[in-house]
């Protein structure tokens, strides 16, 4: 993506109705996938390569805090990492602050992960993720014997070594795969075994990684289970596209007439497609293809074409099952006939924004009617009307308005568009390829 308007570390946005959406599309490797590789790789023995990695900022910031304690991480070409591990003692004492940027996975995930090294880490990040609540995760580290402070509960973590660390049984007071995962990456440390059980389950990457690493890992929906004590062997990781981000064009190939959109290789973890689900609950054409396994994970060929879409009362079982995609699913309940209500997903107001209220602000700019809830929203579905928006540097946020963009009249102004490069680095060039009309302002 070009720097256009970023001169003041500013980015902005203009997204304008489009002609029909078409072609084949190949999205972003899996940013939550990209990010348990390069760590597993990392703590392996032996060297690992890693090909459909995600070249974003969020899991560049990974693989520089792993250079940082000690890694050697080669680049033998766009989206491939060799990772030479160095064991599950080898990491390094880092001489600086480990900046994770914006990645709340990498900062959540690391904090379990060095609360068993020997040496003291601090986990900073930027404004964003500064503003993000760490507590969730720093409170069941701290019963495993971890010491890690925090700003009043947000970062910087600061995080002490040489700590006795011991297994426990813990139940999540509100399902998260982050807090689950950090867990898990601190239990590899701890005597003992760790057990963690979910009040609804969410993704399975880690359990899934650690498997294809060779650490033994009891899990099934809803519960994870692992003992200290074993090694992880190095192993070759493809990376699988990301749902997140084929969920903006399963969104626009749904709302624009004439559309037909193939997207390859997409992650489908049971854990992550529920927004698949919802879609479909409101009358959307999306077809699975040539379904197979990829790296330990299942993989399809999903095409899309338009289709009238109805509001519907989301279940609230798909909820932790589409957690990221609900900007997407905003968008398109604002352009389906009928209304759409939204409930439990209060986990959405500390995400990178309050992303209930970064999309009902924004819609409303558009003239949608939306009744904002403290768990979600009532969402009456018509036609957009043209308006300036604010992502508030998020950037799901900002790739959902740009969907809206493609209905709107007269289109839709997008600020602060910055960290769309945190997720999906040339989402512009690849949206506009198949018929997107998307500009910097």
């Amino acid at each position: 993506m070009s720097a256009g308007n970023d001169t003041a570390g500013r980015l902005d946005w203009v997204s304008r109705p489009a002609r029909p959406l078409r072609g084949t599309l190949t999205v972003p490797g899996d940013k939550s996938v990209s990010h348990r590789a390069l760590m597993l790789a990392a703590l392996a023995e032996g060297d690992s390569r890693i090909s459909g990695f995600l070249e974003g900022e969020d899991t560049r910031a990974t693989a520089a805090v792993f250079a940082q304690l000690g890694v050697s991480i080669e680049t033998p070409a766009p989206g491939e990492r060799m990772v030479h591990g160095v064991g599950l003692h080898g990491l390094r004492r880092a001489d600086r602050p480990l900046d994770c940027g914006n990645a709340g996975t990498g900062m959540r995930l690391l904090a379990g992960l060095l609360a068993g090294q020997a040496f003291d880490s601090t986990l900073v990040g930027d404004a964003s993720l500064s503003r993000r609540p760490m507590r969730r995760v720093t409170e069941p580290l701290a019963r495993m014997g971890a010491r890690i402070d925090t700003h009043e509960g947000t970062p910087p973590l600061q995080i002490h070594g040489g700590q006795h660390l011991r297994g426990i049984r813990y139940e999540l007071p509100v399902a998260s795969a982050q807090v689950k995962s950090a867990l898990l990456l601190a239990g590899l440390y701890a005597e003992g075994d760790t057990e963690i059980l979910e009040p609804h389950p969410t993704r399975d990457y880690t359990e899934r990684m650690l498997v294809a690493f060779g650490w033994p890992v009891e899990f099934a929906p809803g519960r994870a289970r692992l003992s200290g004590g074993h090694a992880l062997r190095a192993t070759d990781v493809r990376v699988p596209a990301d749902f997140s981000s084929a969920a903006f064009f399963l969104v626009a190939g749904s709302l624009v007439p004439g559309s037909d959109l193939l997207l390859r290789a997409v992650g489908l973890n049971p854990r992550r497609t529920g927004l698949l689900q919802a879609l479909r609950l409101m009358g959307a054409d999306i077809e699975v293809h040539d379904e197979r396994q990829s790296g330990g994970e299942p993989v399809a060929d999903l095409r899309v074409r338009h289709a009238p879409l109805h509001g519907i009362e989301l279940p609230e079982a798909l909820v932790p099952d589409m957690i990221d995609e609900f900007p997407a699913l905003f968008v398109a309940a604002s352009a389906a006939r009928g209304t759409t209500v939204v409930r439990g997903a209060a986990e959405l107001r500390v995400k990178e924004s309050d992303r209930i209220a970064s999309m009902a602000a924004g819609l409303r700019a558009l003239g949608v009617q939306l009744e904002e809830t403290p768990d979600g929203a009532a969402i009456t579905g018509g036609a957009f009307g043209a308006g300036t928006v604010e992502s508030h540097g998020d950037h799901r946020v900002a790739m959902s308005f740009a969907v809206a963009g493609l209905l709107a009249k007269g289109g839709v102004r997008i600020e602060d568009c910055l960290n769309v490069a945190t997720s999906f680095p040339g989402f512009m060039e690849l949206a506009n390829g198949c018929g997107f009309a998307l500009s910097e302002a």
